[in-house]
């Protein structure tokens, strides 16, 4: 089974048992979050996109690591104007193990 989760404004494809990277969120490691905000499931062969049948759909994770990436160097500069400078930034990022994902029926 497979899924497609928003969180921090980007989307992941999930599956169970996979990693991903997330924009930071605020739980402490070993603690489980749900993703409530599902876009697709896929089971099998059924392709689900309907935001009406989603709404019961949910993504349970383990927070295994809080860090920082790699710095990044932003180096601004105009010609002939003595005008240079220089900053550097490190995106904070929240690690997570998918360890479940549920699709309760829509009661019809």
């Amino acid at each position: 089974m497979h899924a497609v989760v928003e969180t921090g404004g980007k989307q992941y494809r999930v599956a169970v048992g996979d990693v991903v990277e997330v924009e930071k969120c605020d739980a402490n490691v070993g603690e489980s979050i749900t993703l409530t905000s599902v876009l697709l499931l896929q089971d099998d062969e059924v392709l689900t996109l309907d935001p009406d049948k989603l709404e019961g759909a949910s993504v349970v994770a383990e927070v295994t690591e809080q860090g920082r990436g790699k710095k990044i160097h932003v180096f601004k500069k105009k010609r002939r104007k003595n005008y240079r400078r220089t900053q550097g930034h490190r995106q904070s990022f929240t690690r997570l193990k998918i360890a479940e994902i549920t699709a309760e029926p829509v009661k019809e």
